[in-house]
């Protein structure tokens, strides 16, 4: 089989270190424990467990399986050899987490969660190899290669990661970034006990107490905010995608998924009669602004959308760390670290404070990166050959 450059080798990656960190999360309170290490492999049904739990751990895996899967036969893999080295990986990347769980006192052991996590795998590889047998791969490869230039897997794993990170309660709708606070906090941590603990101490409580003091954004400010959010996704998009319509189509779905994620992630938070609240008028006049402008921005070349898509990220960022986090959004954040949530809190919050630097750091690479690709009129040469089942 042929190898390709395929996004689902950078989100099946991503995907493994974000169930690192949601199954080793707060990382904090290390020590050794009192039983065997491998105790919980032979320990019998769990006393306490939910429904949720199980679903969680069964789903939480398959989509891992998935990507491994997809990553090794997209790479050249042969598909025998990609099913038991997908199946393997995922079941000793949780065989690792339970085994790494017995050194966390807030984490417990559980064979019935590998067990889970080993079957969610199964099923996931058993999905996509299904869909390989029956020429998906190939199909969507020419898919691929009629909406998008080549090289384009960075891009794609980007726009794929950017409705996830809509997920986590943002300050203001489509507002991500806000993680600076996070940062200076961690950085914090690690200077304690050091000799400059006492100076950045100092700038760190006036950083906290002028962050205290900040009002509501501006209805202009709120406005540029919104729009800037799901202008930014557009401009990445133009940089991978090949001109013409496709383009308009591509605005259009990310308008789409950016309500549509937003009115969940509020649903999660304050229930399924609240899904419509972001909605103001405001609001959806900041989104009706973003796709016009972005409709006009689709004819510009590739690497005109990346310095464009450079400037609006950087305007993002910069308003949404001016943004305050109000007692509401304070009380989400709470309920989603404490409560049912937790599983999925490290992925949604993860993307969704990081995906605005990613998208500025794979903007400069696409810059910097000699553009071997035809003119966007004209049709893709580089569409592979017919692979053989």
């Amino acid at each position: 089989m042929a190898r390709h450059r395929s996004s689902a080798s950078p989100l099946a990656l991503l995907y493994a270190a974000l169930i690192v960190y949601a199954s080793l999360y707060p990382f904090s309170g290390w020590r050794l424990p009192g039983v065997p290490l491998l105790s919980f492999m032979v320990a019998p049904w769990p006393h306490w467990w939910t429904g949720f739990d199980l679903v969680s751990n069964l789903l939480g895996y398959l989509p891992l399986g998935a990507l491994l899967f997809g990553a090794l036969v997209r790479t050249g893999t042969p598909t025998g050899p990609a099913l038991a080295l997908a199946v393997g990986g995922g079941t000793m990347l949780s065989f690792g987490l339970e085994f790494t769980q017995n050194f966390l006192p807030q984490r417990v052991a559980s064979n019935l969660d590998l067990a889970l996590n080993a079957l969610g795998t199964l099923i996931g590889v058993a999905l996509a190899w299904l869909i390989h047998r029956s020429g998906g791969v190939e199909r969507w490869q020419a898919a691929r290669d009629r909406w998008f230039i080549g090289r384009s897997a960075g891009g794609l794993a980007l726009l794929l990661l950017w409705p996830i990170g809509l997920l986590f309660p943002l300050p203001v709708p489509l507002g991500m970034g806000q993680v600076l606070g996070h940062l200076l906090q961690g950085v914090a941590a690690l200077v304690e006990g050091t000799p400059v603990e006492a100076w950045f101490g100092q700038w760190f409580e006036a950083w906290g107490d002028a962050a205290a003091q900040r009002v509501a954004l501006a209805p202009a400010a709120e406005f540029a905010l919104v729009a800037l959010g799901l202008l930014s996704p557009c401009l990445v998009a133009f940089t991978v995608s090949r001109a013409g319509w496709r383009r308009i189509v591509l605005v259009l779905g990310a308008a789409a998924l950016a309500g549509a994620a937003t009115a969940l992630s509020t649903a999660l938070n304050f229930g399924p009669e609240h899904a419509l609240a972001w909605s103001t008028p405001r609001v959806l006049a900041a989104l009706i602004a973003a796709g016009v402008l972005a409709m006009l921005c689709s004819a510009v070349p590739r690497r005109a959308a990346a310095s464009l898509g450079l400037i609006a990220l950087t305007a993002l960022v910069t308003l949404v760390t001016q943004a305050p986090s109000d007692p509401y959004f304070a009380d989400s954040l709470q309920a989603w670290e404490q409560g049912r949530f937790i599983r999925f809190h490290g992925a949604a919050r993860w993307v969704g404070w990081c995906w605005p630097y990613a998208a500025i750091v794979y903007l400069l690479a696409r810059l910097g990166a000699r553009d071997a690709e035809p003119h966007p009129d004209q049709a893709p040469t580089d569409v592979p050959p017919t692979i053989s089942q």
